[in-house]
């Protein structure tokens, strides 16, 4: 909440100032300041990285230009050429889509496993990696992984571990302190939060790791811009209220999944039913605001869809408003049919970014599109 507050020593401003110069000059010949270029590096964006590097724990944090910068930063950073990643079968489909992409150029090795399935996991890194991709709760099915446990497990066979920590964030989860690496966010999402930046960042645990990060996302040209970096510490500000009430907002619509007769399967880690149930309550201070619910076909999806007033049909999530996507067409359109199939992913299942509207609004306008998917049935 505080980071760079009432820092500006020039004009005694509360709130640090956005440095949009792509240039800074040199105190004299070979005498470079703090700043020479702000690819390599800007005060806004520092101010940023020192916010996100704090709240989870780390010894600092390299912002990117996307989330998908920050992946692309972080595997050509601590994969070897031609190591072999181990990662999640049902993870985001844009990390699925580059994984896949290195592997099939042959920058990589790739493996999948269902981390929430300790013995398929343990399997796995038994015949070794390189660095083990984490990402819990995953992306769309909401399966937990032991942090503890898989880090353990990976560093015993020379592993890093890397966990993608958008959908908890801080606020719920801190994977560092439980043993992985190196964390990783979307901050498009919800340290942003406002659906008005496209950001990434990365967060390690010791200051080695932290500089090679920075010395690839330079290299590569993937660090984040000025403004957008501005844009997110300010709505960073805001992340433990924002997280508060889209929790509270999602335990109010998982009821009514729960109940409703049009849904088939509700996947969310605060039911006492969900598998890792146990886990996420040992390892998270929340259950984030990410449901997903099956309604069986997407006809079903397409009559539920049409007439929503309080959800947006959209990709992305962790924005103060409310939205809804599909999947299989949606967020994971670049994996084939089978690959959907082994990661669990149906026609008939949707995702709920869950925002902070009114929760009544809410509940009543799913309720009503849950009500047209059954009637259509």
């Amino acid at each position: 909440m505080r980071a760079g507050i009432n820092t500006d020593r020039a004009h005694g401003a509360v709130v640090p100032p956005v440095y949009l110069s792509s240039t800074y000059s040199f105190a004299a010949f070979a005498t470079k300041g703090d700043y020479d270029y702000s690819r390599s590096g800007n005060p806004t964006r520092d101010i940023l990285g020192s916010a996100v590097a704090d709240l989870e724990g780390g010894a600092g944090a390299v912002i990117t230009a996307s989330g998908m910068a920050a992946i692309t930063a972080t595997l050509m950073a601590l994969v070897p050429a031609g190591g072999t990643v181990l990662a999640p079968l049902d993870c985001y489909g844009g990390s699925w889509r580059l994984f896949d992409a290195l592997a099939r150029t042959g920058r990589i090795k790739l493996a999948l496993t269902d981390f929430s399935d300790p013995d398929r996991a343990s399997a796995k890194l038994a015949e070794g990696a390189d660095l083990v991709w984490l990402e819990t709760p995953s992306n769309p099915l909401l399966r937990i992984s032991d942090i503890v446990a898989i880090s353990s497990a990976a560093h015993s066979v020379g592993a890093l571990v890397v966990a993608d920590n958008t959908f908890a964030t801080p606020c719920v989860q801190r994977p560092l302190a439980l043993g992985a690496d190196v964390v990783v966010h979307s901050a498009t999402k919800y340290l942003n939060g406002h659906s008005d930046v496209v950001a990434g960042a990365i967060v390690a645990a010791d200051t080695a790791r932290v500089e090679e990060l920075a010395w690839w996302a330079n290299t590569l040209g993937l660090t984040s811009g000025a403004l957008d970096s501005y844009l997110t510490l300010r709505g960073l500000r805001t992340l433990h209220l924002r997280m508060a009430a889209a929790q509270a907002n999602a335990s109010a619509l998982v009821g009514l999944l729960t109940e409703h007769p049009a849904v088939v399967a509700v996947h969310y880690p605060g039911l006492a039913t969900h598998p890792q149930h146990d886990l996420a309550a040992r390892q998270q201070d929340g259950f984030g605001a990410i449901v997903t619910f099956d309604v069986g076909t997407e006809a079903a999806v397409r009559t539920l869809v049409e007439g929503l007033e309080h959800f947006c049909l959209a990709e992305s999530l962790g924005g103060v408003e409310s939205l809804i996507s599909h999947p299989a067409t949606m967020t994971h359109a670049a994996m084939p049919v089978e690959v959907q199939v082994a990661a669990g992913i149906t026609p008939g299942m949707l995702r709920l970014s869950v925002g902070v509207e009114d929760a009544s609004d809410l509940v009543a306008d799913l309720r009503a599109g849950l009500d047209r998917a059954l009637a259509g049935n």
